[in-house]
């Protein structure tokens, strides 16, 4: 069975999300140069990599240390590739993509390996240390915040990324557990969450939401989406494909409002002059976009999953 155009057993262990309209949303030429800004396992990176020929350029980033351990073992040898660790806020600062870029794809969120791998923290669904961290020899553990931070704080982030209602009660229940045990263990704070929550006919985990803000946080993952997207599209040349994968509305509500931005001009108010005028410098491509059955059938995980695909009409001023 194929899906997206290629193998199921060839996609064993890990399914790229969306990988034919990723493909086609990219419209790889043999000699252009391409960034994966998140390169996981490789997927959708080995997809661009068969497309292209002897002159043509993969660079690939990601902040987690396995998958850069991944990226060296299986593309290192190949002369096309290029890599780099860490974030891809930081793309305009490597070298490799100053001669400019024909497309960059951000595939955002947490990957398949790093959520049934319970020693990363990320999954309420498998017990291990509580770190979340994309990159764990960086920055602050969740444990270390959720034992440090007071409860205001920890309300606003559960209800400003991770759109929680409940964060108020959460918060005060998780300074209260902390005071006779500082937690250590995702269980621990999965189960908490659960304990607390009023009990509904919803089908997901009472900790969903939390863990999800709690790691978006961790990970400044949408502060660097922003700087991601203004570098990307510094980086792009005209004709060049952005393609973004987002897995919540959040992380697409940025995307969305970021190719808004620079394809449509702002709503005018006609008591005011206008005093420049609107020049767009991206097109918006496919609007947004949706996993078919087929792909949802083997891989569930990208029910969520929404890719808007923008190209580069024109120099940034």
């Amino acid at each position: 069975m194929t899906v997206g155009g290629i193998e199921r057993g060839a996609l064993a262990g890990h399914l790229p999300v969306m990988y034919a309209q990723v493909l086609e949303g990219l419209r790889v030429v043999g000699d252009g140069t391409y960034l994966d800004g998140t390169f996981g396992r490789g997927g959708h990176a080995r997809g661009v990599l068969e497309q292209l020929g002897p002159e043509g350029r993969l660079l690939v980033m990601d902040k987690d240390p396995e998958a850069i351990a991944v990226a060296e073992r299986e593309f290192g040898a190949d002369p096309r590739v290029s890599i780099f660790r860490g974030s891809f806020a930081q793309l305009g600062q490597w070298d490799a993509t100053a001669t400019g870029l024909d497309g960059v794809l951000l595939d955002l969120g947490v990957s398949s390996p790093q959520l049934d791998v319970a020693e990363r923290g990320f999954s309420f669904g498998k017990d291990g240390p509580l770190d979340m961290r994309m990159d764990p020899e960086s920055g602050v553990s969740a444990a270390e915040w959720l034992n440090t931070a007071d409860e205001k704080a920890i309300a606003d982030v559960l209800y400003t990324f991770g759109e929680e209602r409940q964060s108020r009660r959460i918060a005060r229940a998780i300074v209260a557990r902390r005071a006779q045990a500082p937690f250590s263990r995702t269980a621990e704070l999965a189960e908490l969450i659960a304990s607390v929550m009023p009990r509904g006919d919803s089908k997901i985990h009472p900790a969903t939401r939390s863990f999800q803000a709690i790691r978006i946080y961790i990970n400044r993952e949408l502060g660097d989406l922003e700087d991601g997207l203004d570098a990307a599209l510094a980086r792009l040349r005209p004709g060049g494909r952005l393609a973004v994968i987002s897995f919540h509305s959040l992380e697409d509500r940025i995307v969305k409002q970021f190719i808004a931005k620079h394809a449509k001009a702002p709503a005018g108010n006609r008591r005011l002059p206008v005093e420049v005028e609107f020049t767009p410098v991206l097109r918006d491509v496919s609007g947004a976009l949706k996993a078919d059955d087929a792909e949802l059938a083997v891989n569930p995980r990208a029910r969520s999953a929404v890719l808007r695909v923008a190209e580069k009409i024109g120099a940034v001023a």
